[in-house]
């Protein structure tokens, strides 16, 4: 048998065609990967992608900051400690939210568990639950800045205890990971409310509506979640603990 004969029946066992137009199918296959695949739930995959390459931008900044500055850094186990009965605590806050955002994305897991099973109620429940202890972790945070700002006169301009790029990498980093949780938040109220409602199961038009019967708004806001808790636990090894 030729070598020719020999890619075609390849190619032909693998269900390509051969020559060009297997090269061209070939070629597109991400096109036909993606089309079973609900187009709120690949957008969603495209949006965290991007914001991954934000994200690192600003932890390599940060950790490019952090040593190549001849101004001796904060500690954080210091800055961020809690006073209890008059001795100082590491890291409490920072754990204590740090416990709430890993707790939230159980209470997720189960939201998309019972949305798969049409459950409404339960999956409006843990939805709203999760919506609280992304609250509280944003509550926890402002309270952090504030005590940061008030307490400690750290800016983003500046920092009297030592580099002043200290002020300018946490408000930055803390902040923008706040404001995904602020927004995660809001959309969680909202389609837990869809969901008790039972807009999903009757199909109502209406904003986040998808199609009668399918609870897949849920798993794409899962998604979101789970990459928001995820971003924290590099902030919180790269910030806090190093």
């Amino acid at each position: 048998m030729a070598p020719s004969d020999t890619t075609a029946t390849e190619a032909q066992a693998v269900g390509l065609a051969p020559g060009l137009p297997g090269l061209a199918a070939d070629w597109s296959s991400d096109q036909r990967a993606f089309k079973n695949v609900p187009w709120g739930k690949a957008m969603m995959w495209i949006f965290l992608l991007s914001d991954t390459f934000i994200f690192s931008c600003f932890l390599i900044s940060y950790m490019t900051v952090r040593m190549s500055t001849t101004v001796p850094w904060p500690l954080p186990s210091e800055v961020f400690a809690l006073s209890f009965g008059g001795e100082p605590i590491p890291l409490i806050l920072i754990a204590i939210m740090t416990f709430i955002l890993i707790t939230s994305s159980g209470t997720m897991v189960l939201a998309v568990n019972y949305g798969y099973r049409m459950d409404k109620k339960k999956t409006a429940i843990l939805l709203l639950v999760t919506a609280v202890l992304g609250a509280s972790f944003v509550g926890m945070q402002a309270f952090e800045w504030t005590k940061l700002i008030v307490e400690e006169g750290v800016r983003p301009w500046g920092n009297p205890t030592g580099a002043s790029q200290f002020g300018a990498t946490f408000f930055m980093i803390t902040g923008f990971h706040g404001f995904h949780v602020s927004v995660g938040v809001i959309f969680l109220v909202l389609v837990a409310r869809k969901v008790w409602r039972g807009d999903y199961d009757t199909g109502k038009r209406g904003f986040f509506t998808s199609r009668k019967g399918n609870y897949e708004i849920v798993e794409t806001m899962g998604l979101y979640w789970h990459f928001v808790d995820l971003v924290w636990v590099f902030i919180f090894a790269f910030f806090y603990l190093w």
